[in-house]
């Protein structure tokens, strides 16, 4: 595995974009350039073997996620305790291309891994919607969920490097991530 060139940590709240804004990256760089990792999917993977659950149906933003998500998160606090880089070292294993866009990141301990591990390569970057926005995707507080370290972990602590809006104005959110890819392509 080849040290990447660029990381960007991407976080932000329920339903604000991460996913979305984390795709527009990798195809505007290509995906023999950029690659998505999700800090989710190790999690989800290693739940779902252990509590006999359908993985595939754990990555989609099905009523089935929805069913196991505290329960996910609670398990999943568990497992970081013990190893607070665990999932961050088993998403990058293996990862070939020179940018890595982690869509996912929750909590200060990923943040502070990642840093420790690639250094300068990294760049943090929140996503933010409005509550307005966020409800037209169909976002409904739920407590336990929304109040819980997986969603405010970040809201504290870290000096963004990046804020991108994503409200539903393209050009808006065109200009930013041009900004943001031309920092990015400046590393390469």
């Amino acid at each position: 595995m080849a040290a990447p060139r660029a990381v960007l940590l991407l976080s932000g709240k329920r339903k604000s974009g991460k996913d979305f804004v984390a795709e527009q990256l990798r195809s505007r760089l290509g995906p023999a350039v950029c690659c998505v990792l999700r800090l989710s999917a190790p999690l989800k993977e290693r739940y779902a073997e252990e509590h006999g659950l359908d993985f595939q149906r754990l990555l989609d933003a099905s009523a089935y996620k929805e069913t196991y998500r505290q329960d996910m998160i609670r398990w999943g606090e568990e497992k970081r305790r013990a190893d607070p880089g665990f999932f961050c070292r088993t998403v990058v294993e293996g990862v070939e291309q020179p940018v890595w866009v982690v869509s996912d990141t929750r909590r200060l301990s990923d943040v502070e891994w990642f840093r420790h591990v690639y250094g300068d390569a990294v760049q943090t970057v929140r996503v933010v919607a409005s509550e307005e926005t966020r409800k037209r995707r169909n976002w409904v507080f739920v407590a336990g969920v929304d109040d819980a370290e997986s969603e405010c972990g970040l809201d504290q602590g870290v000096a963004f490097d990046w804020v991108i809006t994503n409200d539903g104005d393209e050009l808006s959110l065109d200009k930013q991530l041009e900004a943001l890819l031309q920092s990015v392509r400046a590393q390469l």
